[in-house]
């Protein structure tokens, strides 16, 4: 009896001492087009200051909309300035957002015999076009700006196939699904996927600037101090070469 007593009080302590580590670990809520760079930055970040994080990667819209239900994140890295605004004027983050960096256009296809150009998407070589959803991802606005821009938007819309975020997006792209498609710059990039498939770049002045905005959201309370250290960090010099390596400018062009 003694014994089972002492295992049962044992396993609280641990299960106590697991929970509390990871109750210590930043919760980072992170834009799709960011799942590759911020591995970089979190580690980068944890080597510095032995400060672990937690990644929930989504598009910024779901992500958003899960901060507002009281989803448990401490930091949100969207893809753009519209909903960290959003939530610092519904009083759900500690201070004002600000710009991390600005995100980049590119067309991409996984299909040798496609080049990736604007004036192959009216082609009958071209079935699907994968894009992200514009309801709830910056990238997908942009994508039907430019669309727009060329005015082939109506010719190709039929065409047009909605991921959910740039992760799904870039599924269609890569299992060949979509002939070609639309995705952040930084996922070509990626040490994943580098070398895959040919992509082309999206003329930036034919999309509104994707400035991309992180906020210390008001769940952080009690680990405060160690999400204004993450937040600061994004703009620290070893940051901003990361996320200029991975394809991101960290001022307007």
């Amino acid at each position: 009896m003694k014994k089972i007593i002492y295992l049962f009080f044992a396993s609280l302590i641990i299960s106590s001492s697991c929970q509390q580590k990871n109750d210590q670990k930043l919760n980072i809520a992170v834009a799709a087009n960011m799942q590759f760079v911020i591995k970089k930055l979190s580690k980068t970040f944890t080597d510095q200051t032995g400060i672990e994080c937690n990644l929930i990667i989504s598009s910024s819209g779901k992500l958003t909309a899960q901060i507002k239900e009281g989803a448990p994140f401490d930091i949100f890295l969207s893809a753009d300035m519209k909903y960290p605004k959003e939530l610092f004027k519904s009083g759900k983050t500690i201070k004002k957002p600000k710009v991390y960096g600005y995100g980049k256009l590119v067309l991409w296809s996984m299909i040798d015999s496609i080049p990736p150009s604007i004036d192959i998407l009216t082609s009958t070589k071209i079935n699907h076009i994968a894009l992200a959803n514009p309801k709830t991802a910056p990238y997908g606005i942009a994508t039907i700006e430019t669309l727009k821009h060329y005015k082939v938007y109506d010719k190709i819309k039929n065409k047009l196939v909605y991921g959910e975020n740039i992760s799904q997006t870039n599924q269609f792209i890569i299992s060949k699904a979509a002939e070609v498609g639309f995705t952040s710059k930084s996922v070509v990039l990626s040490q994943e996927l580098n070398n895959k498939g040919k992509w082309a770049p999206i003329d930036e002045t034919h999309y509104t600037s994707i400035a991309q905005g992180v906020v210390i959201l008001k769940h952080a309370n009690s680990k405060q101090r160690e999400a204004e250290r993450f937040y600061n960090f994004l703009s620290s010099p070893d940051a901003q070469k990361i996320l200029i390596d991975s394809g991101y400018s960290i001022q307007d062009n």
